[in-house]
């Protein structure tokens, strides 16, 4: 589980990307680097970091589900995530 520290910090991030948003893209289409640069870092779409939606884990994501490696393992064998199923052979 993520300190919810980090987990409310990707939460502002992503805000912070929405607002600027429509700005950046007319900055970045009238080609001002320096209007670029007086945005705040974290308005920035890179500096955003996929986390698991349950527990907030930052490595092995699954953009498809959404969350981590681990957490998809727990709902799939326990039936909650539709098409999947435990592979035998």
């Amino acid at each position: 589980m993520a300190k919810e520290s980090m987990k409310a910090r990707e939460v502002k991030r992503s805000k912070t990307v929405a607002k600027y948003a429509a700005k950046r893209k007319a900055l970045k289409e009238a080609g001002d680097s320096v209007g670029l640069q007086k945005l705040p870092k974290n308005a920035s779409p890179v500096r955003m970091h996929n986390r698991c939606l349950l527990t907030g884990r930052p490595k092995g994501y699954m953009r498809q589900f959404g969350v981590s490696r681990v957490t998809f393992r727990e709902l799939a064998n326990q039936g909650l995530i539709p098409g999947v199923r435990k592979t035998s052979w």
